[in-house]
């Protein structure tokens, strides 16, 4: 079964009704049929924190509970030893705009082998993989 990570962008749009990216992430998942998602706590933390304002928040809690629960979708914990690697990557990439996040959502995709995102950010291309919502 094919497996792609999905980032914040992704769930933002898929979450929430005015999103510019809604479209694109609907075709995208639809495109990529029965597949595994691979996410991260970091990303779903950051998702909880772009969709914090009410009413929406009602929404992105649904959102968050459903993705945690559904056995397509891993969610990686956050650990001490994941930020402390992905605060190295931040480090050693000062011409970069990428996240903290961002970091260590590719060190994940490094170390399985992904190479396509659920993302519009061209950060994920930077780092040499495939953003499946710009493509």
């Amino acid at each position: 079964m094919k497996v792609v990570f999905a980032d914040t962008g992704y769930w933002v749009a898929v979450l929430s009704p005015k999103d510019d990216w809604k479209e694109r992430a609907t075709a995208a998942s639809r495109t990529l049929g029965k597949v595994r998602i691979v996410t991260t706590e970091m990303v779903l933390d950051e998702l909880l924190a772009a969709l914090s304002k009410v009413p929406v928040r009602a929404t992105v809690i649904r959102g968050v509970d459903a993705i945690r629960s559904n056995p397509n979708i891993e969610v990686v914990p956050q650990t001490s030893l994941q930020f402390g690697e992905a605060f190295e990557a931040y480090r050693r990439t000062m011409d970069k705009e990428w996240s903290l996040t961002d970091c260590a959502s590719f060190a994940l995709m490094k170390a399985r082998g992904l190479s396509e995102a659920l993302a519009h950010d061209r950060h994920f291309e930077q780092a040499g993989f495939v953003a499946l919502l710009r493509a």
